[in-house]
């Protein structure tokens, strides 16, 4: 499933002449382009889909549809657990590291 989920702006950077934002999803970061949403600013909240920014939104509605989701479960489904992520992507590191020793 493919959500549209708040997230507060936590930064905002020109990148490659595109405007970003760092942006907290109910402790889920992500990076999320603002080129829909100018004049978004750090602390506020948006709809972000796809990893843009869509509609600007307050922040009490921000706050519930985030509980609601964790309460569902959608925001483990849309965005997995980042430690367990974090841990597969070292155990593969480790695993690739460890193939190419023995090929030496």
């Amino acid at each position: 499933m493919c959500l549209a989920v708040p997230g507060r702006v936590l930064e905002i950077a020109e990148r490659d002449g595109t405007r970003m934002a760092v942006v907290d999803f109910g402790g889920v970061v992500k990076d999320v382009c603002l080129e829909y949403l100018p004049d978004l600013k750090v602390g506020e909240y948006a709809i972000v889909h796809v990893g843009f920014a869509l509609q600007r939104l307050d922040e009490e509605s921000a706050r519930r549809t985030l509980q609601l989701f964790e309460e569902l479960g959608l925001l483990q489904e849309e965005f997995g657990d980042p430690w367990e992520a974090a841990a597969a992507a070292a155990a593969a590191a480790t695993a690739a590291s460890a193939k190419q020793e023995e090929e030496r």
